[in-house]
């Protein structure tokens, strides 16, 4: 049975190592006694932030390049702001299409 490490180590901050055959272990070598139920907590905590967080990841591919804004600022600085317009709609765009969830 695989153990959910990153749920161990949220769960139990005093773990330094996390093994699926043998357990987890503080940094003093002893074995922590697992509850299930705060490993179970800590990994709907997890997920809960992960799930909070995942705009973030989606929008991330599909922003406009920073080569683009660099050449976008360049322009402007030149006093034409056609691509800065461009950039910045093409960023609200995206999020557009992957709002961040409201905080309850």
């Amino acid at each position: 049975m695989a153990l959910n490490h990153e749920a161990i180590y949220k769960a139990y901050p005093n773990a330094v190592r996390v093994s699926d055959s043998l357990g987890a272990f503080d940094a003093d070598g002893n074995q922590i006694v697992l509850d299930q139920s705060l490993v179970d907590a800590a990994a709907a905590e997890l997920a809960a932030e992960a799930a909070a967080t995942q705009y973030q990841r989606d929008r991330q591919p599909e922003y406009p390049s920073l080569a683009d804004l660099a050449d976008a600022l360049y322009w402007s600085n030149q006093g034409d702001n056609t691509k800065l317009d461009e950039y910045y709609a093409a960023c609200a765009a995206v999020k557009a299409k992957y709002p961040k969830p409201e905080v309850n």
